[in-house]
């Protein structure tokens, strides 16, 4: 059954758990989002466990920072971005990022990809990714709900990759005045590309702006999937 609500903001956790329990419906995750929580499982709960954290991570265009190298990178055209080209792998690819991280079991298992599949066939999650010779070498998936974009997980199979994903991901959203987006966290890759910290009552504020400027409805940001052909266009 979809949740119908999740608890108020005032029964956070210290380390931010809000909730224990539901399902990974479409209609849970958006009302979720919508609200600035998301699902991270822990593998010592067997119930879904719902987060909003304090701090809040955010990585916003105009502190966008690009070492030299990186901007060398993006000028020699060895690697091709290109969006919603293949979900199902991205997300498959970030699971495996995880489960090498000297952790026993991916947070993102078989039942998070098969929810965040079918929320990107439903037009609100997307992925990003790096193409190097046609093959799919980096990127990452994340959620997008009228103007309000998250990133949820990365990986590489090639030095930099990820990050040519994430740069490429914020310059083309910032054609669509879209200057910042969630990152939950902030990991070192973040971070080394000006990635920051804001308050949680802060990061509430700008999606309940973000959500003033637009509906929750999709298909504007990102090319949408088409369940007839089984591909993005």
């Amino acid at each position: 059954m979809a949740i119908a609500a999740f608890p108020p903001y005032e029964d956070i956790t210290e380390d931010g758990l809000i909730a224990i329990g539901g399902d990974l419906e479409i209609s849970s995750l958006l009302l979720a989002y919508s609200k600035g929580i998301f699902p991270w499982p822990m593998s010592q709960v067997p119930y879904m466990t719902w987060f909003c954290p304090d701090p809040r991570g955010i990585l916003e265009f105009e502190k966008l920072h690009i070492s030299k190298s990186m901007s060398k990178l993006m000028r020699q055209k060895k690697y091709q971005f290109k969006l919603n080209l293949n979900f199902e792998a991205v997300i498959k690819q970030c699971a495996s990022a995880q489960n090498r991280k000297n952790e026993p079991e991916s947070w993102i298992s078989e039942k998070m990809i098969k929810a965040y599949t079918d929320l990107h066939r439903a037009g609100y999650a997307y992925s990003a990714e790096t193409y190097h010779e046609d093959q799919l070498v980096g990127g990452l998936y994340g959620v997008c709900i009228g103007q309000i974009v998250s990133g949820e997980s990365m990986f590489y199979l090639k030095s930099n990759a990820s990050k040519f994903a994430l740069i490429s991901l914020m310059q083309y959203l910032a054609l669509k005045n879209i200057l910042w987006i969630d990152t939950q966290m902030i990991t070192p890759i973040v971070h080394d590309l000006g990635g920051v910290e804001i308050a949680r009552h802060d990061f509430l504020e700008k999606i309940s702006t973000l959500q003033s400027r637009s509906s929750t409805a999709s298909g504007s940001l990102f090319p949408t999937f088409n369940a007839s052909k089984g591909q993005t266009s």
